[in-house]
């Protein structure tokens, strides 16, 4: 963090960039730089997990559910709009994953590699990129660190003798009122604060001499720290223009957003709540569990003397006679939507296709039916209405 602006002249100077030393700062920035870049994959490794645990949490969560959902009372539009929930979540939980693989094997990989191709690591530690800069600097300010230093004692040399100075001239000026001082003292006294202002313009033309090559040296000195520097400006934008693509490959991963899969999950599990039809869901009710239901009324029933069934033909009467009670009480149904089947035992149809019910909904939602060519099978009950 740095250093809290200060309002004495002397500590911003001593803070300034062209004292000796203080290019330290800039040299820095090559490792911490370094450092950013370990910081930088650490926080988003971090973030990979927390991803990939909600993944997995959307995923529990979803199966916990199925059963609980697939067996409840609910049935029709409201079902399939509650099951829509679950399947939205599998496919964010897959999208989430996803979003953890990116976050780890594309922008993590990237910075790594980059770090690895950016900054060369000396055998005694330390990188070459800094030392450059560094000896750079140092080179530069050599000569500017001894002409300050020269300038230093010159100026400390001057101040010295001008407190001599003014302390001749104090006691002259006491000696000069006081008639208790000799006449002989008085003049040893001006004497002594003669020599003392000599010195002190001596010493003072020692100053501005020293002072004067200082400042015929700054240009030259300046013109070079600045070189070195522009050099460090160029590597840490570099550094800069990387790092902000690093962090835009990571937003785009992260910005669900404006992620396609993401807007068809919600359009999808939209679509599906706005689908919800009462009237729809009351019809099949009422066809299914209610007034609607085919009954086999009673009526009159002609009494018919039992053949016997010659040998051999006893199996084949049999199944006969059970594909046709299968169909005492069936009833004629319209798919509403289409339907594969998915195991051996399962219908397959297309919207609109008529086809004769022979048994009613179990407790999982499943009728038995047959077709016309006499294929018979399982088939989900909502998926149906009565002709």
């Amino acid at each position: 963090m740095s250093a809290p602006p200060s309002d004495n002249p002397e500590d911003a100077n001593s803070r300034s960039f062209w004292m000796p030393g203080n290019y330290q700062r800039t040299v820095r920035r090559t490792e911490d730089a370094f450092q950013a870049c370990n910081d930088i994959v650490a926080c988003f490794q971090e973030r990979a997990r927390v991803e990939r645990q909600y993944a997995q949490q959307l995923s529990e969560w979803s199966n916990k559910w199925k059963p609980v959902v697939d067996s409840s009372p609910l049935y029709g539009s409201l079902l399939k709009s509650w099951q829509c929930f679950l399947s939205s979540a599998d496919r964010l939980a897959s999208l989430h994953a996803s979003i953890c693989r990116s976050l780890v094997s594309d922008d993590g990989d990237k910075v790594r590699t980059w770090q690895k191709d950016t900054f060369h690591k000396k055998l005694f530690g330390g990188f070459k990129e800094s030392q450059d800069i560094d000896s750079g600097f140092a080179r530069a300010q050599k000569p500017w660190a001894k002409r300050l230093k020269k300038l230093d004692k010159a100026r400390r040399a001057y101040h010295k003798v001008s407190r001599k100075e003014q302390a001749a001239r104090e006691r002259e000026e006491h000696a000069q009122g006081n008639p208790d001082v000799a006449i002989d003292k008085q003049k040893k006294i001006q004497e002594e604060r003669e020599v003392a202002q000599q010195e002190a313009e001596k010493v003072r033309g020692r100053y501005e001499k020293v002072l004067e090559e200082v400042n015929r040296y700054a240009p030259r000195y300046m013109e070079e720290m600045e070189s070195i520097f522009d050099q460090s400006q160029d590597e840490e934008r570099k550094r800069i223009v990387f790092l902000k693509q690093a962090f835009l490959s990571i937003h785009k991963h992260l910005d669900i957003t404006n992620n396609e899969s993401v807007r068809a999950v919600y359009n999808e599990l939209h679509n599906t709540l706005m689908a919800i039809d009462e009237q729809e869901d009351l019809r099949w009710w009422k066809n299914t569990y209610g007034p609607g239901m085919p009954t086999d009324w009673p009526h009159f029933q002609e009494w018919t003397p039992e053949k016997k069934a010659k040998k051999g033909k006893k199996g084949a009467e049999k199944k006969g006679s059970l594909e046709k009670s299968a169909m005492i009480g069936g009833v004629r149904v319209r798919a509403l939507y289409d339907y594969v089947g998915q195991e051996t035992d399962e219908l397959s149809f297309k919207a609109g296709e008529e086809f004769l019910k022979t048994e009613d909904e179990d407790d999982q939602g499943w009728c038995r039916g047959m077709k016309d060519g006499g294929w018979e099978g399982l088939y989900p009950a909502n998926y149906v209405e009565l002709v």
